[in-house]
Order: structure tokens, then sequence, then C-alpha cells
């Protein structure tokens, strides 16, 4: 099983890719993404442009190669929203056109209860939503609504094995309270904190519907940081 933690495929990997999305950034010390291909050429020579699907796995396509599941956190909208979320300094975003990059990599699972994933708006959130199920990707820690976001991605492991993936984000990686998935909003799978009820509450919700020979595999995006 390949597990891949923070794949980012926004700023300056997008844009070095066949449909850049529009290059405007909201940060305070960088305003194009432009830039960051710019300043990786500085530093390792030309980048040929444009970059196919698979460039940006570089050695690490031969492991992706060898496993029966490859999942990652993936940590970047995949829409065009100009819709930027105000008062954070980072926004992450790859043109939804680009998705070949994950598919050509055989990504199986992408889990999105991380501090990115709403960095264009909740419009952001539903096109990158809509943009996985169209490619076929499965994703979990991210939805239309609380269940929806809470809710396990199924795989097929080798043999008869199920394995199901399940994405939680916790205010410390800089995951917005207000980020949470509700009744009828649309966000992700949020953990209030990471006390001892707090995990108990998340391992019921994970044996609700297990059966004895699942495989589970719970990502967990957390960090030091405060809550926005």
């Amino acid at each position: 099983m390949f597990l891949g933690g923070d794949v980012m495929t926004g700023r300056g990997i997008d844009q070095a890719l066949p449909c850049p999305a529009v290059p405007l950034l909201h940060e305070p010390y960088i305003r194009d993404a432009r830039e960051y291909v710019k300043s990786a050429e500085l530093r390792h020579g030309p980048i040929p442009r444009p970059l196919g699907w698979q460039y940006i796995w570089g050695d690490g396509l031969a492991a992706l190669g060898r496993a029966d599941l490859r999942i990652i956190n993936l940590e970047t909208a995949v829409t065009t929203s100009d819709d930027y979320w105000p008062g954070k300094e980072i926004h992450y975003r790859m043109n939804p056109a680009n998705i070949g990059c994950l598919t050509s990599a055989r990504i199986d699972c992408c889990c999105l209860a991380n501090n990115h994933v709403l960095d264009w708006g909740y419009g952001g959130l539903l096109e990158t939503l809509r943009t996985l199920e169209v490619a076929g990707l499965p994703y979990c820690g991210a939805g239309r609504d609380a269940a929806a976001a809470a809710g396990p991605a199924i795989l097929a492991g080798p043999g008869n094995a199920r394995v199901r993936v399940y994405s939680f984000g916790a205010p410390s990686s800089g995951i917005p309270h207000s980020w949470a998935a509700g009744e009828d909003r649309p966000g992700v799978n949020f953990l209030e904190d990471l006390a001892e009820e707090t995990a108990q509450r998340a391992g019921r919700q994970i044996g609700l519907s297990q059966r004895p020979e699942d495989l589970v595999v719970a990502s967990i995006h957390w960090g030091r940081q405060l809550g926005l």
C-alpha cells in the first residue's frame, strides 16, 4: 500500500502542466504562480513545458506501480474558482483539466480532510468533488454534507479484501472551524480536538459498518498550528 501525504499539485506544478489555472495568487510574498516555475528553473535549469502527466511523480512512479493500493492526501483544490478564502495566506489550486496527473499515476483514493481543500470557497470544494467523481477517483474526508464527509471510500483490496479509508482533519493543522461540514452544508470531516473522547467517537464512527475482514485506513490531518 502506497500512502502519500500532502500531495500538492497547485501553484507552480499546475502552471507547468498542460492546462494551467489563472496564475493569480493572494499570498503576501508572491502574486503569480509562474514565479515558482521560474524559481525552480533558476536552481535546476529549464523545465520543458507542458509537462507530461506522469512527470511530477519522478522516480516515485515505480513505487506507485508496485503497490496494490495508492492513497494520497490531496492537499489542493481542483477548481477554476476565483473565490479565494479570505484571511488565509496560501491558496492551492489545480485546474480540473490537469486531473490527468492523478489518474495517470493510478491513484485509488484522495483524502480531502485538510487545510487547503476549501482554499477557493465552497464552490471550489464542490467543483473538486465533481472533478474527482467524473475522473473515477474515490475520495473521503470532504463532502456535500456532514454524513458524506464522514463516510469512507471503499476500495477493493487484494483477493476479497475490502479497504475502507477515512479522512479526518483537526484544527491544529490550520483547518478553520467554519470548514466543518454540516447537516446541509459542504465541508470537511472535522475533529474538534485530539482528546480521548474525540478519538473514541471517531472510532465508533469507523466501526458502524465494519466487517471483520475489513482493513481500515484512517488519515488524520493534524499539526501544531492554532485553528482559524
